[in-house]
């Protein structure tokens, strides 16, 4: 009989479930179809929690149904979304829709908290920078205005412990999607007293912290029943999806950082300390799924949304006629055709780095007859390139290591957009040969609970998957350097080296680069060939 770990993927479309033998070779998968978006009013983003619920059940049960035979699942684990909110009764039943991290109902609140200075404390007490669909001003936002759902809420679960509560009746989170919450001190790891008066709640309505790869309980037997797992299976407290696809990879020292490209953009790194001072205002700070480790990272915004927006326009044809597999191999193949140096710019569409994701403008400047559709979209991955670059810098600036990045996500599918990485950033880029990190992730800390493998660095041996290298070529980095200036002075405030307080002395070579940057920002702005997106 083989021995089995579940890896259960709770993402922000959908839900996941892998199967994996104890040796890290993958058995089964399925997925559940993608739950729905409800905009009750503009900006607002919300979900059914019980629609969740229910793609997590078809997940488990399409894994298991898809299994070879004779296997013993021994235990299963979580890698979620973090951010959302599901405000609970008493009993753990939802009082309202799940209100989702890419809500932006708290716009305003953000912006008069900011102002007041409240963000510095929230930062230095969570490590996180203030956004608007995070729990803590969502909350806040409820005490507010929905005084009904306010009163009517005695617990507030992120994704993770709701979905761990209708398991196994148990209450309780983990420190990395408790951080997501922006309710945790990092310096603790326990509920902050401050943080949560400031939403006007306590610690006692939100799930005990436990740490990750603990066990929470046994599988209740109605959900066994439901899903098809045998009675005895225990869930292991798992993570935030970015933390466990860091950990799957093997990112787990300081120096190495994971790139996930989506719709969205992430850039995550680690650190051995929860010095919040030490990093830069660009980064956030959060909890590690591994012991004893801390996660750096920054949201790029919707960089991956800016190339499909052009795939679609350029490549779809009449009626929409042409497949997406066909769009990307003609991509591909007129890609080989483009060279680093046609002097056109992107600007993405939405967000960035020093950017909100809320970002509904951008475009081409140095656009001219000569371009083709391919040279416009090698302009867009070189834009992510430059503002991924921006994001490093300030880590460097910080004095935090940056010795590769791990590449996953749709970008990683082609070796262009890794290339560009590569000769813009500087950094070496790996490339994993496989799809579904925060499943391993949750698995590896499933057989760390149960006692499969004695701790990660055991489980990591047994689940390590082959990888391609991207060395940065350094004649195409020289180039691409006069291309960075170029493409700051396009809007100096946008990408000011001190936007973030970043106020170290920088090296000689960046010093001249924004003098230059400076100087050109007169003749750039004169460029009349410019085709704007609003």
């Amino acid at each position: 009989m083989t021995k089995a770990l579940l890896g259960l993927d709770i993402g922000t479309t959908s839900t996941k479930a892998i199967l994996f033998t104890t040796s890290g070779a993958e058995l089964s998968r399925a997925n559940s179809p993608a739950y729905t978006n409800k905009i009750p009013q503009p900006g607002w983003v919300e979900q059914n929690p019980e629609e969740v619920w229910q793609a997590v059940i078809t997940a488990i049960h399409g894994a298991i149904e898809n299994a070879p035979p004779d296997i013993k699942i021994l235990a299963l684990s979580i890698a979620a979304q973090s951010g959302s909110v599901i405000p609970a009764n008493s009993q753990g039943e939802p009082v309202y829709p799940l209100i989702t991290w890419m809500d932006g109902r708290t716009q305003e609140l953000v912006k008069q908290w900011q102002n007041e200075g409240v963000g510095e404390q929230v930062r230095d007490i969570s490590g996180w920078s203030l956004y608007p669909g995070l729990c803590l001003p969502t909350i806040s936002w409820l005490y507010q205005h929905d005084k009904e759902t306010f009163a009517n809420a005695s617990h507030y679960f992120s994704v993770n412990d709701f979905i761990a509560h209708r398991l196994t009746g148990e209450y309780c989170t983990n420190p990395s999607n408790g951080g997501g919450m922006q309710f945790i001190d990092i310096h603790t790891g326990e509920w902050s007293e401050t943080l949560c008066a400031l939403a006007g709640i306590s610690p006692a309505q939100l799930s005990p912290v436990c740490q990750s790869g603990v066990v929470i309980g046994e599988i209740l037997d109605e959900v066994c029943r439901l899903t098809g797992l045998p009675p005895g299976v225990m869930l292991i407290n798992g993570g935030h999806d970015q933390g466990c696809t860091a950990l799957g990879l093997g990112i787990t020292a300081p120096g190495k950082l994971l790139l996930a490209c989506g719709t969205a953009w992430v850039v995550t790194g680690v650190a051995a300390s929860p010095n919040v001072k030490l990093i830069p205002p660009a980064l956030d700070m959060n909890f590690h799924v591994a012991p004893q480790r801390w996660t750096i990272s920054q949201s790029l915004g919707g960089l991956g949304a800016s190339l499909e927006w052009w795939i679609n326009q350029a490549w779809r044809g009449v009626n929409n006629s042409i497949s997406r597999q066909d769009m990307y191999a003609a991509l591909d193949d007129e890609l080989s055709q483009t060279a680093p140096d046609s002097g056109l710019y992107f600007l993405p569409l939405t967000g960035g780095y020093n950017n909100p994701a809320t970002t509904k403008s951008g475009g081409f400047k140095g656009l001219n007859l000569s371009h083709t559709r391919a040279d416009m979209a090698r302009a867009i991955m070189e834009s992510a390139a430059f503002e991924l670059r921006y994001a490093l810098e300030a880590a460097r600036q910080a004095e935090l290591p940056v010795e590769r990045l791990w590449m996953v996500g749709g970008a990683a599918q082609s070796l262009h957009w890794p290339t560009i990485l590569a000769n813009i950033t500087g950094v070496p880029i790996s490339l994993p040969q496989y799809d579904n990190w925060p499943a391993v992730g949750a698995a590896i800390l499933a057989g760390v609970g149960i006692g499969a493998f004695e701790n990660i660095k055991d489980g990591l041996a047994c689940f390590e998957k082959p990888t391609q290298n991207i060395v940065p070529d350094e004649e195409t980095l020289e180039l691409y350097d006069s291309d960075f200036t170029a493409k700051r002075s396009i809007s100096p405030q946008r990408h000011s080296p001190y936007k973030h307080g970043v106020h170290k002395e920088f090296s000689r070579r960046t010093q001249r680069k924004t003098l230059l940057s400076l100087r050109l920002c007169s003749f750039c702005s004169r460029l009349d060939s410019v085709f704007e997106i609003y």
